[in-house]
């Protein structure tokens, strides 16, 4: 019984450490994403991202580099992007890159499982996304995609009106008071609409990197067969597992570096990383976006192109003799709380998502108001 509290205590533990260690990226995710939908208009995101052409592709990904590392904040602004006018590529693209080539997430994987594993999810982003492009290409479902932004409008709304007057420049815009209403309300509306996804997530994710042991995860993934077997197994199980484990991309490190020290293959754990777009919660919010026919292809064409990408990836880090060996330390970072830089962001973007929600509170939206005014 002690035992069990023990590790009940240990797995709220991780669960808030990991909720600790990307709580100001998620601000920044949704703030963007409120900002996109507030102050970008139809017209001006089908100028530049309305056809699934290379330039189109490499501007969202340049956009999603510089963007948030949480899955959910990342799907949030993906979803803006997708509602605003851009193409599908595009808009699965920013996803992607989103998750696999910001700073802050390519930082903790460096301090919890060494260098080669940021360049892997760094280089790897890159060859997800052009995997992505190409099945999407082979397969598009033009009908579906149709419906799929019917669907966004309607289970979103629809775009602030006033905030996409012609003539107007960004610093007009910037300082008119209806936009940050309008931008407070879209923030208000996304958190409200993934709060209870992303508690659950951190909670379950939690427990599994508490209950679950090293010898239990390896016996998921296959280890006593021919190296070709076991890579190819051990790919097509990455993702699997991860649809049942974590919440985000920071937030599964934790749960990769328990997998790697347990003698998972490197593509394996790569598989288990690129797979925080698909997890269980997450394919919720797709299907409340889009609907169950397009998550159900999202789903498909991502599990495709993680298995692969992790496939290419592992051949060449294996090829080059630049796979790491496992950090048995990998836990301490998320179980550690200090005034760090991550404490002092969590403070400021936390003042933010305050403020922001004091300004949507202070001018709730009726039924039917789809604009600030």
């Amino acid at each position: 019984m002690i035992d069990l509290v023990h590790r009940i205590g240990e797995a709220l533990l991780l669960a808030a450490g990991m909720a600790w260690q990307v709580a100001w990226s998620l601000v920044l995710g949704f703030g963007l994403s409120a900002a996109v939908q507030a102050l970008v208009s139809k017209r001006r995101m089908r100028a530049l991202l309305g056809r699934d052409g290379v330039r189109e592709i490499a501007l969202a990904t340049a956009f999603g580099a510089a963007s948030s590392s949480c899955s959910y904040a990342a799907a949030a602004m993906s979803k803006t992007l997708f509602k605003q006018g851009a193409a599908l590529v595009p808009s699965l693209a920013f996803l992607f890159a989103s998750t696999n080539l910001v700073v802050e997430l390519g930082i903790v994987l460096w301090l919890l499982m060494g260098w080669q594993f940021t360049a892997a999810e760094w280089i790897g982003g890159l060859v997800l996304i052009a995997v992505m492009t190409a099945l999407v290409k082979l397969t598009y479902p033009k009908a579906l995609v149709e419906a799929a932004r019917r669907h966004v409008d309607e289970a979103t709304g629809h775009e602030h009106g006033s905030m996409e007057g012609e003539g107007r420049t960004l610093r007009e815009r910037l300082r008119d008071p209806a936009t940050r209403v309008a931008i407070a309300q879209n923030f208000t509306m996304d958190v409200e609409m993934l709060w209870k996804d992303l508690a659950g997530g951190f909670v379950i994710a939690g427990f599994l990197a508490a209950f679950v042991p090293a010898r239990g995860w390896s016996a998921v993934f296959l280890q006593g067969a021919s190296p070709a077997a076991r890579l190819v197994e051990n790919a097509l199980a990455g993702p699997l597992v991860a649809i049942l484990s974590f919440v985000c991309s920071i937030g599964n490190v934790p749960l990769a570096a328990v997998l790697w020290s347990g003698g998972i293959s490197f593509g394996g754990v790569l598989a288990f990383l690129y797979a925080d777009l698909i997890v269980l919660p997450l394919l919720d919010v797709y299907r409340r976006y889009y609907g169950v026919r397009m998550t159900l292809y999202i789903a498909a064409v991502f599990f495709a192109t993680m298995v692969i990408a992790a496939l290419v990836m592992d051949g060449a880090f294996t090829a080059l003799h630049l796979v790491p060996h496992p950090n048995p330390n990998a836990r301490t970072r998320m179980t550690t709380f200090s005034l760090d830089a991550t404490f002092w962001l969590n403070v400021a973007f936390g003042a933010v998502a305050v403020w922001l929600w004091r300004v949507s509170a202070a001018h709730p939206m009726h039924h039917g108001d789809h604009g600030a005014g």
